[in-house]
């Protein structure tokens, strides 16, 4: 309802353990992970818009033939495009010989993507940058097969400054300054110390050159690369690397912030940001998906044997709860659940809003990423009736069957209110003209709310601008002429920040904080915001580590419920007829629904790593100073 977020990026490594003959006379195609990676990156879609990408290894190539292979596209459909491109060759093939689709030596040697390890990423750009340049998988080429390298990841950096400059320090001459570059050219350099380190043992034992370069393949650490790479890292990450020989790896962040499972069975091993995507794309379980913990690194080797390898100590598990709230696919088995139940756990503040009146209030929910915590509100709200049903009965002295009957026939009313129309689209860029079509993009249900009479109880996953809310949907609502409306949030308030992988980035950016904001001038505290900045600035030069977050103390002087009706107040259109009321989840209850996804720092400022207090000090200072840009 409110304006989208961006979300994480998605990947998807699989490889393939058995020789590609095995799947064609099994499943009776050599395509058998192609086909299965489409799957995986097909029912990520939510965790890419901008692009996408998908790169593969082929095992045990001759020299002078290509063992890498890469797509990538920001088409407005770009997987389809990566694998319309793929097919284009084997369909060149059919038409030619459709008897050497069942070749695999042919197949192998002439075209792209028959490998045995394959690398997808789906990419949702926190910076705005949509070139295929900007997409992922990264290729680091060499002539030496065990120094190439493909990398994928979901993450964002919050200290690439420093990591650039240890790379400047150490020689190299990055080609720029972002998070996914310093990462490459990071672990890159230490697979070339690993690769000469071994080269010179292995020439000094007398070993030929061609010799020495099937020894370094066998005996490659990627743990020790990983942990000599990825120890100053500062920021969420689930990131995948293949290096050119046949060794792979997905390597996890030490507080967990960002997600990654995994799956093992005799044919394959792989590795996804989210569990119910490998459930669907192999038949499998839930139980039998693994989370992949805090810093620790699965490494799949070329001879197919799988370790988990612990690369950096993990520290307080500080799992992303809005994974739980908005990111993940709802198909999840415990993300449904904790959908619902932060839905459920509304309830109380909700008929408290309607004064008790819940058969004069009509129930509905925008958009459609809201409808389970929407099940859970209606399941909590029927239990407040039920509450009420049995005090009722239980108060007749001599109930009747009619009396009984007509209070248990007491429901909660459930409309679709609005739905999208598809087929508008908002592409006029005047913001007169926009404005207007924006506010015709949903159609109403007429009908559905008795005017004047019913209150309209609106869920949503999060309010973080408000700025549709303002501009279309509340007028949209005000048309069903309700009494009164009352936006819901199944998250808390958006207070901070993020900085390890979504698209929240600056203070200006928050309803939460501008109501905040507000209420400080309102109550002639300028002086306390000017305060703060002084405070912010004086650190600006110090160490990450040293850095606190004193942006939380622009919210203390205030109440949840007074920033939430400043945000009302702020959100409602001129001209309005019915009365706005917006009401956030708590943290307490956040907590209570996702008990195991306890990191919350965009709403309480609690940062898991030292780079999240600088993020938001710079945040800060940009807002002050008006500077509208990002903060890392």
């Amino acid at each position: 309802m409110s304006d989208p977020i961006k979300h994480e990026c998605g990947i998807a490594l699989l490889r393939l353990k058995k020789p590609l003959d095995y799947y064609l006379d099994k499943y009776g195609t050599a395509f058998y992970g192609l086909n299965k990676m489409y799957l995986l990156m097909e029912k990520q879609h939510n965790r890419g818009q901008d692009g996408a990408g998908l790169a593969n290894i082929k095992f045990d190539m001759k020299p002078g033939q290509r063992y890498i292979s890469r797509h990538r596209s920001t088409d407005q459909k770009p997987i389809q495009d990566i694998f319309e491109k793929v097919n284009k060759r084997f369909q060149e093939i059919e038409k030619e010989a459709p008897e050497r689709l069942k070749d695999v030596k042919y197949l192998k040697e002439n075209a792209g993507f028959t490998g045995e390890l394959f690398l997808g990423h789906l990419r949702y750009g926190t910076f705005g940058k949509n070139k295929i340049e900007n997409c992922h998988p990264f290729l680091r080429q060499n002539n030496w097969m065990t120094r190439n390298l493909v990398v994928a990841g979901n993450f964002n950096m919050t200290n690439v400054d420093e990591l650039f400059d240890v790379l400047v320090n150490i020689g190299q001459h990055p080609k720029e300054k972002s998070d996914t570059v310093t990462v490459l050219e990071k672990i890159g350099h230490f697979l070339d110390e690993e690769n000469q380190q071994l080269y010179d043992r292995f020439k000094a034992q007398g070993y030929s050159h061609k010799d020495i370069s099937n020894q370094i393949a066998k005996n490659i650490n990627i743990e020790n690369i990983l942990k000599r790479s990825s120890g100053d890292f500062d920021g969420g990450y689930a990131m995948a690397g293949l290096v050119g020989h046949g060794d792979a790896f997905v390597l996890r962040d030490p507080n967990g912030i960002r997600p990654a499972f995994w799956y093992e069975n005799d044919e394959i091993v792989v590795v996804t940001s989210e569990r119910p995507v490998i459930q669907t794309a192999f038949d499998v379980k839930a139980e039998d998906v693994v989370e992949l913990k805090p810093g620790q690194a699965i490494i799949i080797k070329k001879d197919g044997k799988v370790h988990l390898n612990q690369i950096n100590e993990p520290k307080e598990e500080l799992q992303c709860s809005f994974e739980r709230i908005y990111f993940s696919r709802g198909s999840d088995r415990d993300i449904y659940r904790e959908r619902q139940e932060l839905g459920r756990l509304l309830c109380p503040l909700i008929k408290e809003s309607v004064d008790g009146d819940i058969d004069n209030s009509v129930f509905s929910f925008i958009p459609n990423t809201a409808e389970s915590s929407f099940y859970g509100m209606i399941k909590g709200m029927e239990d407040l009736m039920n509450e009420e049903k049995i005090e009722k009965i239980k108060s007749l002295k001599s109930p009747s069957d009619e009396e009984i009957r007509s209070i248990l026939e007491r429901r909660t009313r459930i409309e679709k209110v609005a739905v999208k129309d598809a087929k508008l689209r908002t592409f006029i860029t005047g913001d007169e003209g926009r404005d207007d079509l924006v506010s015709h993009v949903y159609d109403i249900t007429y009908g559905s709310v008795v005017p004047g009479k019913d209150n309209l109880v609106i869920i949503d996953d999060s309010i973080v601008r408000g700025t549709t809310l303002k501009k279309s949907i509340l007028r949209i609502l005000d048309r069903l002429q309700p009494k009164k409306i009352v936006v819901v949030s199944s998250a808390p308030q958006i207070r901070f920040p993020d900085c390890y992988g979504i698209d929240m980035a600056k203070m200006g950016d928050f309803i939460a904080f501008e109501a905040a904001i507000e209420l400080l001038r309102d109550n002639g505290k300028e002086d306390f915001i000017r305060h703060i900045y002084q405070k912010c600035k004086e650190q600006e030069e110090l160490p990450k580590e040293q850095i606190k977050n004193y942006v939380k103390e622009i919210y203390e002087p205030f109440t949840d419920s007074e920033i939430s009706a400043k945000i009302a107040e702020l959100l409602t259109p001129e001209g309005m007829n019915a009365k706005v009321e917006i009401l956030y989840q708590t943290v307490d209850n956040l907590h209570k629904a996702c008990p195991d996804h306890i990191g919350d720092w965009y709403f309480t400022g609690n940062y898991p790593t030292p780079g999240g207090n600088k993020v938001v000090n710079k945040s800060f200072i940009n807002y002050i100073e008006g500077v509208n840009e990002r903060a890392y």
